[in-house]
């Protein structure tokens, strides 16, 4: 072993162990979060008792004008394949490099490998960029003008707060990163083919080749339009949140809650360097982070399935007369000089909750599998968790052929994957639910309790925001936070004298809280997601025949 090679192992065994010694540590944290939420609840029963009283080819890539070139040295022998990978976005690209370093033949079909050029998928939390480590994949964020991010600052009504990631026990170089979602994709695609296992191809693919109920591999066109097949005993579906080939994999419920409209500002600073910044705005949150060390990414939510007309000018005077007053004043010209440029682009936002059908001889996986919405840029960091425990599930078994049991062995990552994936989840689509402006009182004071109750430092902060950059990704956690506000913010209505008024919107407030998250843990799972052990395929082995 090489010197070099020593050293990343050293760094990797290092980071690991300060990642679980984190994780311990912050359960004292969640203890004393615990004993405040339980006292707050006491203040507010003695409070309501008083009231009663009285009331994600080829082997060798190349960077040439934005795309990975194929050569013919990547083609395998008919059936010689075991692996094959449709689409080579961030899930597809480093899936196929992981399977591949592991010593898989790997067929990986794309139907465009030129540069993306996508709006989302910018922002890489720490959670997900130590993951991007334990897959070898870290030097994919080098040479691309990727920033460093450090956490977010968080505006409401003219008030602001830092909220900083806990990343005192980590190396240095742990934070999260930012950039041209693109150029982070090629980065990935050309390691991946750099692997004489992974043979990187364009083509489109058309349909699922099925065989008395077994997924047999796939048929596909190719770059030239020549209609071909190809087989492996393992075929997986990557090919994007607008995927065609889910539909007999899973049961899609995509719900489409709101829009980004994104825009490059350019030449100007953040208030806070190297921090996301989120905006409460109204109708609903405003996002800017930076993806270069010129550029700023701005993402503004526009709620509901239509947006104003980019062609005729609704759009830009959307911006500029409701978005522009809401942006902070350090990046208003900017805001409104990007406008102007009419460099406009716009992205639905999904969401769509993991619901496979146990197919024999196909997986699901990134967005054409579970989606959240990107309010808190925990896509990747999820597609990337999944990926790390699919390669320690797939690494003892020398052979995938037989299908039926192949499938039931991996059950088990539909099982284990839930806590993590389901948290970032879950508190996507709640902080979108409580951050989105209403006229309703008890709404308001969730989403003024929310900014307060960050605002407080400590474990009021470190704890939601570990949560969202997936370094401590619990559900029970998860609910211990959401509730502590909740009840924060029913005190802060009883403190220093509840009135029956008060006491109503805090009685709906808790009942508002209840009604955003509890519906999502539903369709996320509640006994996969917290009690995942009584679940049978958790304890699933490799079967006897692969190993």
């Amino acid at each position: 072993m090489t010197r070099e090679a020593d050293f990343q192992l050293h760094k990797l065994t290092r980071q690991s162990s300060q990642f679980h010694q984190y994780l311990l540590e912050m359960d004292y944290h969640y203890i004393l979060g615990g004993i405040l939420a339980s006292s707050l609840v006491f203040v507010f029963v003695l409070y309501g008792s008083a009231a009663k009283k009285k009331a994600k080819g080829s082997i060798h890539a190349e960077s040439n004008g934005g795309i990975v070139s194929t050569s013919e040295n990547g083609n395998f022998p008919q059936g010689s394949t075991d692996i094959i990978i449709v689409g080579a976005g961030v899930a597809g690209a480093a899936l196929a490099y992981t399977l591949g370093k592991d010593g898989r033949r790997v067929h990986v079909i794309e139907r465009d490998l030129t540069e993306p050029d996508r709006i989302v998928g910018e922002l890489l939390q720490p959670g997900g960029y130590l993951k991007l480590i334990e897959l070898g994949l870290e030097d994919c964020v080098d040479e691309i003008d990727a920033q460093r991010v450090f956490g977010y600052a968080l505006y409401k009504d003219g008030k602001n707060t830092k909220l900083s990631y806990p990343l005192k026990k980590f190396d240095s170089d742990v934070a999260g990163r930012s950039f041209h979602n693109g150029r982070f994709i090629q980065r990935m695609r050309e390691k991946a083919s750099s692997l004489p296992n992974v043979k990187l191809e364009q083509g489109t693919v058309t349909s699922l080749l099925e065989e008395n109920g077994i997924i047999k591999g796939v048929n596909y066109k190719t770059k030239s339009g020549q209609e071909l097949t190809a087989k492996a005993p393992l075929t997986i579906v990557c090919d994007g949140c607008f995927s065609n080939l889910r539909r007999s994999l899973c049961n899609p419920k995509v719900d489409v809650p709101s829009h980004f409209v994104g825009l490059i500002l350019e030449n100007c600073n953040l208030p806070y360097a190297n921090h996301g910044h989120v905006i409460l705005g109204d109708p609903s949150p405003i996002l800017f982070y930076p993806i270069s060390s010129t550029e700023i990414r701005c993402l503004v939510d526009v709620p509901g399935q239509k947006l104003p007309s980019l062609g005729n000018g609704d759009m830009a005077n959307y911006l500029k007369t409701v978005v522009a007053p809401q942006v902070p004043p350090e990046l208003r010209s900017s805001f409104i000089a990007a406008v102007d440029k009419g460099n406009m682009r716009s992205m639905p936002n999904r969401s769509m909750p993991a619901s496979p059908y146990p197919t024999p001889g196909a997986l699901l996986m990134g967005d054409a599998f579970n989606m959240r919405h990107p309010l808190t840029g925990g896509g990747m960091t999820v597609a990337l968790s999944d990926i790390v425990l699919l390669r320690d599930l797939l690494k003892p078994l020398d052979d995938l052929h037989c299908a039926s049991a192949l499938c039931k062995y991996l059950e088990s990552f539909y099982t284990l994957r839930k806590p993590v994936a389901s948290t970032i989840n879950t508190l996507a689509g709640a902080l979108y639910k409580v951050f989105c402006a209403s006229p309703d009182p008890a709404s308001k004071e969730m989403c003024q309790a929310c900014f307060d109750y960050l605002s407080l430092g400590g474990v009021f902060s470190d704890g939601p925001i570990a949560l969202l950059s997936g370094l401590n990704p619990r559900p029970l956690s998860l609910v211990l936070h959401f509730f502590a506000v909740a009840i924060y913010g029913v005190g802060r209505l009883l403190v220093p004298f509840p009135s029956p008024k008060r006491m109503w919107i805090g009685a709906r407030l808790i009942s508002g809280a209840s009604g955003i998250i509890f519906p999502i843990i539903k369709a996320e799972g509640v006994r996969q997601m917290f009690f995942p052990v009584t679940v049978p395929a958790y304890y699933r082995t490799p079967p006897a025949q692969f190993t």
